[in-house]
């Protein structure tokens, strides 16, 4: 039988590493770029799950971050202050942050059981009591999600299409197989006079 927390961990491990890989070789202008009309961003995605990580596998456990983060002091977090870097946050600070993160939340996930009690403060109060397991398949979704992002976010910046995409073919290949999506489409494009 499978350890559901461990299998859950792996899960969460892999996710986090699709998501700094979609970062490598990129440069800070384009980790920090806004590639959609609501600004999401390689490196606001990084420092948003920071966040999560330290607040849903550490603060609801009584196991508060060992480091401040600015934009929870502020309340600036709840203008999207998590969801892109200022200025003076260098890359390298995001990323070690979402590193030094993780391995708290690991610490966490260590040394708890998944029915072990906790509570998130920001949650509705009648939301609030929660465990271990909830939190940590709460954190693999979002951890997933974001990876996602990142990897369609990747793709507009300069056509690296995640780990699948070598394995599909070449240049030419991609081409068509987009053709044929496109050819699909057209078939219900509504003409306009």
């Amino acid at each position: 039988m499978t350890d559901l927390k461990a299998e859950l961990h792996r899960k969460l491990l892999a996710g986090r590493a699709g998501l700094i890989s979609r970062l490598e070789g990129l440069t800070e202008y384009d980790m920090r770029r806004p590639m959609t009309p609501t600004g999401a961003n390689l490196l606001g995605l990084v420092k948003h799950l920071a966040g999560l990580e330290y607040g849903y596998l550490g603060e609801s456990f009584g196991r508060p971050a060992p480091e401040a983060l600015a934009w929870v002091e502020d309340g600036s977090i709840w203008e999207g202050a998590d969801m892109w870097a200022r200025p003076e946050e260098s890359s390298e600070y995001i990323i070690g942050l979402y590193q030094r993160a993780c391995a708290h939340a690991d610490r966490t996930l260590t040394d708890l059981a998944l029915d072990t009690p906790g509570r998130v403060a920001h949650w509705p109060e009648d939301r609030r009591a929660t465990t271990l397991g909830v939190l940590l398949v709460r954190m693999v979704s979002e951890t997933a999600q974001h990876a996602g992002h990142a990897d369609v976010l990747r793709e507009l910046i300069d056509g690296k299409a995640g780990p699948d995409h070598d394995d599909f073919g070449d240049d030419a290949q991609w081409r068509q197989y987009h053709a044929r999506i496109q050819e699909a489409a057209d078939t219900h494009r509504v003409l306009s006079r």
